[in-house]
């Protein structure tokens, strides 16, 4: 799976708070995500990111002139 910084994700469960939407805040070995909802911050490795992930909702680049 290749992210961007920028993209909107779906996971296949929902964040306490009742949001599913995270965007990619930083990618590396490790991925953080911002809950779109709360603005909580949550670090995943890799693996375990991409096991969790449903679908990329919106692309970094789409949208922008």
């Amino acid at each position: 799976m290749y992210l961007n910084l920028g993209d909107v994700v779906k996971m296949r469960k929902a964040h306490p708070c009742g949001n599913d939407l995270w965007k990619v805040v930083y990618v590396g070995a490790d991925i953080k995500i911002r809950c779109e909802k709360c603005a909580r911050i949550v670090m995943l490795d890799r693996p375990t990111f991409e096991k969790r992930v449903k679908k990329i909702v919106q692309s970094a680049g789409e949208g922008q002139p």
